[in-house]
């Protein structure tokens, strides 16, 4: 099952245990727009290159909408869909006032130079400006993009609009960036981990745990778990996979990436087939890389008492049933990865107020939202008496309905 049709299903179990209008489930369903541009550049060689360029805005009866911009060769309409209305739902579990949005270019950004990023970057810009918007639509970086790509955005967007640092998040500092966005998403899973080990009478000190994916997200979150006591005994990423089980000692694998910009080759672990990351022994597991990772194929195989989904979308729901006839419990991608969501919701404010907050303050604040989200995701488990997919589904769908009929959308 590819993404849109897990997030629609999902959505629909939702909409049965709240006991939506068909009316009303339709509309929240269809996405508000979908946008195809065509962006042609000149190459450094002088040739002339086009790529599509897209964005689906999915919702915004919350709030202007949110949501990533991937370059990428292979890039799936179907799943900037279900991203695009995953965010929806994630920024309604969150609270913050936002819809979703996802978008992109279909290209390989390795194969590109950095000025040939930068003039597809806004001749893309050019072709949607007057489609996103502070009030609007507010992009941010995803995969392949990052802040140099928000700061062009940025640059192009304020050439029709006047400086605008709010059009963006995830910009770098000196252009109106927030202090904690880089940790933001990582040190939310540590936070998301933390309310769900406390709900069991645990604590993260102690805890055995595996992350496949030691990008930016699972990174910052082996770095923070353990800080705070855990025992991270297996990561991979797209060199490789090792392990320790008296655990890996973080700080020097961070410098050793950083070095050699992968985990292959450090010293002091054993090194396993990636294929096996998921199923290692392990208190907590947490995908922080792709979607669809946690399938049937493996899902008997998993011996961790706890999964918290860093990644997108990483479970199948044939795993999920799986899973859960195991005990294993999981915590969903739409509350445990949106501390990064909730801390550009922070970027924008401070943008919008022109008053910078220090590092304690979004990190305190973001602890506040996670901590609220987790209570608000266990009431509505325990009225819709479901599991914590359901709850966070039922929580995101049913504040977008409310604001939807509020609004007298729902016709």
């Amino acid at each position: 099952m590819n993404a849109l049709a897990a997030t629609n299903r999902n959505f629909k179990l939702a909409a049965r245990l709240l006991g939506l209008d068909s009316k009303l489930e339709r509309s929240l369903l269809i996405p508000f727009r979908e946008i195809k541009v065509e962006c042609t550049i000149p190459k450094d060689d002088g040739t002339l290159a086009s790529y599509v360029g897209f964005r689906v805005q999915h919702d915004n009866a919350r709030g202007p909408m949110k949501g990533g911009i991937r370059y990428h060769p292979e890039v799936d309409p179907d799943e900037v869909n279900a991203l695009a209305q995953l965010m929806t739902w994630k920024t309604a579990v969150a609270n913050i006032p936002y819809g979703g949005a996802k978008g992109g270019i279909g290209c390989d950004p390795a194969g590109l130079s950095i000025s040939e990023l930068e003039r597809l970057t806004r001749v893309f810009t050019q072709k949607i400006h007057d489609l996103v918007g502070v009030h609007t639509d507010v992009p941010a970086p995803d995969m392949g993009t990052g802040p140099q790509t928000m700061a062009w955005i940025l640059d192009e967007y304020s050439k029709f609009h006047g400086y605008s640092p709010a059009v963006v998040t995830g910009k770098p500092i000196d252009l109106g960036g927030s202090l904690g966005r880089d940790a933001a998403t990582g040190r939310g899973v540590l936070f998301a981990t933390e309310a769900l080990l406390n709900e069991y009478g645990k604590s993260i000190s102690g805890q055995r745990v595996v992350i496949q994916g030691f990008g930016n997200v699972g990174s910052w979150a082996a770095q923070l778990i353990s800080e705070s006591g855990g025992k991270v005994v297996a990561v991979s990423d797209i060199t490789g996979a090792i392990k320790n089980s008296n655990g890996i000692d973080i700080p020097a694998l961070l410098k050793h990436v950083k070095e050699t910009r992968g985990v292959r080759g450090f010293h002091g672990v054993d090194v396993i087939d990636p294929k096996s990351i998921l199923v290692e022994d392990c208190d907590v597991l947490i995908p922080a890389a792709l979607g669809g990772v946690i399938n049937r194929e493996n899902a008997n195989d998993i011996k961790a008492k706890f999964i918290i989904e860093a990644a997108n979308h990483p479970t199948d729901p044939e795993a999920d049933e799986i899973l859960a006839k195991k005990g294993v419990v999981i915590l969903p991608d739409i509350y445990a990865n949106s501390g990064g969501v909730t801390v550009s919701y922070f970027e924008w404010v401070q943008n919008i107020q022109g008053f910078m907050w220090d590092e304690e303050k979004v990190n305190d604040e973001l602890r506040t939202y996670m901590t609220k989200g987790f209570k608000a995701v266990k009431e509505m488990c325990k009225t819709h008496a479901c599991d914590l997919r359901m709850g966070a589904f039922t929580l995101g769908v049913n504040r977008v309905a409310r604001a939807t009929v509020l609004r007298g959308w729902e016709a």
